[in-house]
């Protein structure tokens, strides 16, 4: 699921030890579920992830012991949400806020220890797969309306998923775009609705309120696609196209009230939002205020003096820092202000291959690369472990191989590196790194450069506007050989790591295939592993593509699988760790009496 989805790319890194709290997704177990509602009677794989029947997507959602309803909830976070459309949305901390009001017809039920469950959002339940899963059904709740009382029908459905199409919704995943019309650059086959035409592959009845996905290839696992945010329903007569990013229409139990562009955002209650249809989301506060500026450290020191309004805030998405975990870990008043969680997907610095085209000079930037002086600046072995594969632990398959001996040396090995640089006839090569402003980043390039000079590179360091890191990076002829990146499955399985992040047909402006790497025997292999029905030679299956993918392509630089923890005012309940997108899970929070 984006980091599943679901996306995992954040921009601001936090480093922690202590305790975790594990997510759902991180056991890499199967479960089968087969022959109930919503199910199709057919059994498939869906990771570590519960599919839940009919009544498990009936609303309301259960009450949490002691919430009650009023207050204002403040979140501090260091970015503005740098978009609000929906189908613009493919970053963790916009998924985050998108949950209070954004739905689509599928979502995560998340029970009070981190367990998920896909159940209907808007759909009455997880949908009904047929035809070897190249048909899925659909079929609408009764009582959805809008912000402004109007009626969502399943036209506003179909809407969402066809504007992910259009020309100015680059920024969102294209999964169910490529099983629609088949593999390639998708909207080239289809522009949009914006012209009148509807995809045929896509059929509805209004009178029976349900939609069916006809698919151009199977997919056992559509329902859990469509639990990201880039396949949310959108009003098709409240559509603003590139505006509706700055005011999208909510069908949550909140809706935007105010917005000032990288300085704060105020949701208020949505009167439209009935309860009894969403079996999801809680709603206790009366407003949330989410304040942006704040880095980390400061953020953090806030929440210890716990003064004035900051009672009521939460570190919405940046967690304590190196520099005060101990501080926080070690008082247990502090602690027990705390949540924290295990972050899923991995860290890595992708390598250009469209720029640096000689395997040798990407094999070596790897071995030049010193994860160890890294990890130190993000607090050291609690922070996380080392990476050095694209899998990661949550994926069932995770084979912990290590290609390039970096667990021997993690510091970096400039002299494998120099052999390399020397075979291939490109001794001072040189590296322009890209990375996302923040006090974090900003110490950790000083050890990159100096390892890559100790390597025989020449490096040329790029700082970039963290708002807009993304948006600069995602463009296919940027002008930098290697980036920060971070990448969660949208959903655990090896497919949602490795079929964005390296199949040459996502390579487009604002997609993720940063590395641009479009290798022939990589596509044929995304294609054959995704049809492997048995889950545990699926993982196999992945876990050997990943192993030739690094030692044949080298695409990557893998840095680190880390942990986060954040702080809460002492007015705050409910605070807990969001097992997708690795903040806290906003509609569970409430203030405390």
């Amino acid at each position: 699921m984006s980091l599943s989805r679901r996306n995992f790319v954040i921009a601001t890194s936090v480093a922690a030890g202590g305790s975790m709290v594990l997510s759902a997704c991180s056991s890499g177990s199967t479960t089968k579920k087969g022959g109930s509602a919503g199910h199709g009677g057919t059994d498939k794989y869906t990771g570590a992830v519960v599919v839940g029947t009919k009544a498990d997507s009936t609303g309301p959602a259960a009450e949490i012991p002691g919430a009650k309803k009023g207050g204002t909830i403040r979140g501090i976070a260091p970015d503005d949400f740098s978009h609000l459309d929906p189908q613009r949305i493919y970053f963790s901390w916009n998924s985050a806020v998108g949950d209070l009001f954004i739905r689509g017809l599928t979502g995560y039920k998340i029970a009070a220890d981190g367990s998920m469950t896909l159940v209907g959002d808007l759909a009455t339940d997880a949908g009904t797969m047929s035809d070897g899963g190249k048909t899925w059904t659909f079929t609408l709740k009764d009582g959805l309306k809008w912000e402004d009382g109007k009626e969502l029908t399943i036209d506003d459905v179909r809407h969402g998923i066809e504007r992910g199409f259009a020309s100015f919704t680059t920024e969102g995943a294209g999964y169910v775009q490529n099983a629609l019309v088949g593999p390639g650059d998708f909207r080239s086959k289809y522009k949009g609705p914006f012209g009148g035409k509807h995809l045929d592959a896509l059929v509805t009845d209004t009178k029976a309120k349900t939609i069916t996905f006809k698919l151009a290839e199977p997919r056992l696992d559509l329902n859990f696609t469509l639990a990201m945010n880039s396949y949310a329903a959108v009003p098709v007569k409240g559509d603003t196209k590139e505006k509706y990013d700055k005011d999208p229409m909510s069908c949550g139990p909140y809706r935007i009230k105010a917005h000032a562009i990288d300085k704060s955002m105020t949701l208020v209650r949505n009167p439209h939002w009935d309860p009894n249809t969403d079996a999801i989301r809680n709603a206790y506060p009366d407003s949330f205020v989410y304040e942006f500026g704040p880095e980390s450290l400061q953020a953090t020191d806030r929440m210890i003096a716990d003064d004035g309004d900051d009672q009521y805030a939460v570190m919405a998405y940046s967690g304590v820092p190196a520099e005060r975990i101990q501080k926080v870990l070690t008082d247990p008043e502090l602690k027990k202000r705390t949540f924290n969680g295990l972050l899923t997907g991995i860290y890595y610095y992708a390598i250009n291959t469209k720029r640096i085209t000689d395997l040798k000079v990407r094999q070596a930037l790897i071995h030049a690369w010193p994860l160890e002086q890294i990890r130190k600046i993000y607090g050291g072995p609690s922070a996380g472990d080392y990476a050095t594969s694209i899998l990661s632990p949550d994926i069932l398959g995770y084979a912990k191989d290590d290609v390039y001996g970096k667990l021997k040396k993690p510091q970096g090995d400039p002299e494998a590196a120099k052999k390399l640089l020397k075979e291939a006839g490109k001794e001072g090569q040189k590296v322009v790194y890209a990375f996302p402003q923040s006090n974090t980043y900003d110490k950790t390039k000083v050890v990159i450069e100096n390892a890559l000079k100790a390597a025989g590179f020449d490096p040329v360091i790029k700082q970039l506007d963290s708002t807009s890191y993304y948006d600069q990076i995602q463009q296919i002829d940027n002008k930098f050989d290697v980036m920060w990146f971070g990448w969660s499955p949208d959903w655990p399985t090896g497919y949602t790591l490795i079929q964005p992040l390296f199949d040459g047909g996502t390579i487009a402006n604002g997609a993720n295939n940063i590395s641009q790497l479009n290798v022939d025997w990589v596509n044929e292999a995304i294609k054959k592993n995704n049809l492997v029905a048995d889950p545990t030679e699926a993982g196999k299956a992945w876990a050997a593509l990943d192993k030739r993918i690094m030692t044949e392509e080298a695409p990557i630089i893998p840095e680190t699988f880390q942990r986060r923890f954040y702080l809460f005012g002492t007015k705050v309940g409910g605070a807990m760790f969001h097992p997708q997108f690795s903040s806290a899970i906003f509609y569970k929070l409430f203030v405390k009496a």
